[in-house]
């Protein structure tokens, strides 16, 4: 019997509600049939995700060791910074004026206001985000995965929640932009990556802890297989550790909920699955961080950057410069160079579209892969790293 994506959905619901489900199967292929009352995880052990096919025999022994191999030979993944600050109207020049001068006006240009984002959020359509067509882009980049802003700049949810009011679902887009990627990728065999913001990995006050086992506990139990959790902000955590002292917990239930799903925190704390520094693998000069940095090597790297640049920014500006497909393989092989995948953002303009130049460079970044494989490693000097970060 063959289970479409909204009875899976419906079977996960179930299963956190504390039903068990046995499954026989390859993803797609399976039986199913109701057990007694219990506690389990949220996923079935034996459905192996789409992303893991060509490791079934090692996901029915580990999940997790079988995601993480599937995960250092997966090479690289597209980032999407998607937020209400996507509709700020911020162009390149305002942003350099802005940085150049007074460090104030830098963070009230950058950050924006609740009263700004209440008004964006009347005016969120998000009219051609696409996930199908983001999809089929990173797969004509060979890329292996995608990672998704859950919520960014603005704190508008983009995936149906209880936590709060302020969801894309209560905009006038009326969308899950969560579950439309989550069925995309489960369909086309890409892994999911869902960011969370930094406040997400806080354990402290027990208010902020239950709101975050909410979230983790939603984005676990609605979308399927999730590739892993990439949770952003460990600087914080490097100056205020006790507002994260039961961050082990946050982790268990994030393993308890989908085994095979992976965890990032930046640089880490020393217990993440991988790192995922920004631009290249480096760490911070302070103890925690070089315990944490030490507690972690040998594990993956996944460097993230932009496409977007002069100045870099996640979320879309309006007249920044974009990298190309050649410059884009020269951070592939950097970062290849240093043990590492690579993560590659783009930041939809305000509707929700790829920019225009991103589209092109990816494409034909994944024809010059298919055409003469992927690049070899190769270190980046500073000159280069910094012309990729010129300014105009």
């Amino acid at each position: 019997m063959k289970t479409t994506r909204i009875e899976f959905i419906k079977l996960l619901g179930m299963a956190s509600a504390g039903y068990s489900f046995g499954f026989s199967r390859v993803y797609g292929q399976e039986r199913s049939s109701r057990t007694d009352r219990s506690i389990g995880p949220a996923i079935d052990m034996s459905l192996v995700p789409s992303y893991l096919r060509g490791y079934e025999a090692l996901y029915h022994k580990d999940p997790k060791a079988a995601a993480i191999a599937w995960h250092r030979n997966a090479k690289w993944g597209l980032f999407v910074h998607y937020a209400l600050a996507s509709l700020r109207g911020l162009t390149a020049d305002a942003a350099l004026k802005s940085k150049n001068g007074a460090n104030d006006d830098w963070k009230k240009l950058k950050q924006g206001t609740p009263e700004e984002f209440l008004r964006l959020k009347e005016q969120f359509t998000a009219e051609k985000f696409n996930a199908d067509q983001i999809t089929d882009l990173a797969l004509a980049a060979e890329m292996k995965y995608v990672n998704f802003t859950t919520r960014h700049l603005g704190d508008l949810y983009m995936f149906r929640t209880s936590v709060s009011d302020f969801t894309s679902l209560n905009s006038p887009a009326k969308r899950d932009l969560v579950a439309e990627l989550a069925e995309q990728c489960q369909k086309k065999g890409l892994g999911l990556f869902l960011y969370c913001p930094p406040d997400v990995a806080r354990t402290e006050p027990q208010s902020v802890f239950d709101r975050n086992r909410t979230v983790i506990h939603e984005l676990l139990t609605q979308y399927g297989p999730i590739a892993g959790i990439w949770l952003d902000g460990v600087g914080s955590y490097y100056e205020e550790p006790v507002a994260y002292r039961r961050i082990d917990e946050l982790y268990a239930l994030i393993r308890s909920l989908q085994p095979q799903c992976l965890i990032s925190f930046k640089q880490g704390t020393g217990t993440e699955d991988f790192v995922a520094p920004e631009g290249w693998m480096h760490t911070k000069s302070d103890d925690i961080a070089q315990k944490a940095w030490a507690m972690n090597a040998g594990k993956r790297g996944d460097i993230c950057t932009n496409m977007q640049t002069a100045p870099p920014a996640w979320i879309y500006i309006d007249g920044c410069q974009h990298i190309n497909a050649e410059q884009s393989l020269a951070l592939l092989a950097d970062a290849f160079s240093q043990q590492a995948n690579l993560t590659l953002n783009t930041g939809p303009l305000p509707d929700g579209s790829i920019h225009p130049d991103d589209v092109i460079a990816l494409r034909e970044a994944g024809e010059r892969i298919r055409k003469s494989g992927f690049p070899e490693p190769k270190r980046m000097d500073k000159a280069d790293r910094k012309k990729l970060k010129v300014k105009i």
